[in-house]
């Protein structure tokens, strides 16, 4: 359907390479975006473009540090002269130190907060100018269900996801006069690879999950290429500064 066409549109996805990035990544592509996927681990990201490109539509790697200015600099302006234009962003890599506040030391609390969230700030402002220039696009930030509850082994995580929500609604006020939508994602409990370290270091948290879960499932990345293709399409054109949760009912059990 041509709300959700996505020819001819370039989108860049941190930590595209795995987990829930690489799901919103496929159904970009699907539906017919071009992709750069950015990430630290060189030999994942190769894997991932070689799934892209297998559906038929160009996508590269660009290894960048996404808390680095300059570095994302130079990300943006490859991607520029590769693909031709950055239409969409998809700001997704993070990490979690599992460790109560008391615990916690401040070069952890930095780590978490710099890659979860200055990221999404360093990378927005650096795809805002080609964006604008372009006459619009569209930013999607990854928060988490602990943008919305408390855990006791994720204050920097935890912190992190919050401002998320928060930063992508001053962005979408800020931003909305150059045509450039920006809401964000807030997953439940995926099955990915930090999950699966989490079931190991967090006891009874796989029972926890499926007890309080109406879907009565973990969350697949699959689950996220629908969301991506909608909110990065003339499909969302009117919806901006969002935070939808995509969890299978978790947030709205009592």
């Amino acid at each position: 359907m041509k709300s959700f066409d996505l020819k001819g549109k370039v989108a860049v996805v941190t930590g595209g390479n795995g987990g829930i990035g690489l799901g919103m990544a496929q159904g970009l592509a699907d539906a017919g975006a071009e992709i750069a996927v950015v990430g630290r681990n060189e030999d994942k990201s190769k894997a991932a473009v070689a799934d892209l490109a297998a559906r038929g539509v160009r996508a590269i790697s660009v290894a960048a540090d996404v808390t680095d200015k300059e570095a994302v600099g130079r990300m943006v302006e490859r991607v520029g002269r590769e693909l031709g234009r950055i239409d969409i962003l998809v700001n997704n890599a993070g990490i979690n130190i599992r460790k109560p506040p008391h615990a916690l030391e401040l070069e952890e609390w930095y780590s978490v907060i710099d890659t979860n969230l200055t990221s999404a700030f360093v990378c927005s402002k650096a795809v805002h100018p080609a964006m604008k220039a372009a006459g619009g696009g569209k930013i999607i930030n990854i928060g988490s269900m602990m943008s919305i509850f408390g855990a006791s082994f994720a204050p920097a995580y935890a912190a992190s996801k919050g401002g998320i929500v928060q930063f992508t609604r001053a962005c979408a006020c800020a931003w909305a006069a150059d045509n450039i939508q920006i809401n964000a994602i807030l997953p439940g409990w995926i099955d990915t690879d930090l999950t699966k370290r989490a079931r190991v270091e967090i006891g009874g948290l796989h029972e926890r999950v499926l007890a309080r879960t109406p879907a009565a499932r973990w969350g697949a990345i699959d689950d996220f290429a629908g969301i991506a293709v909608f909110l990065a399409s003339p499909a969302s054109d009117f919806v901006t500064g969002t935070a939808i949760p995509v969890d299978g009912g978790y947030s709205i059990m009592g």
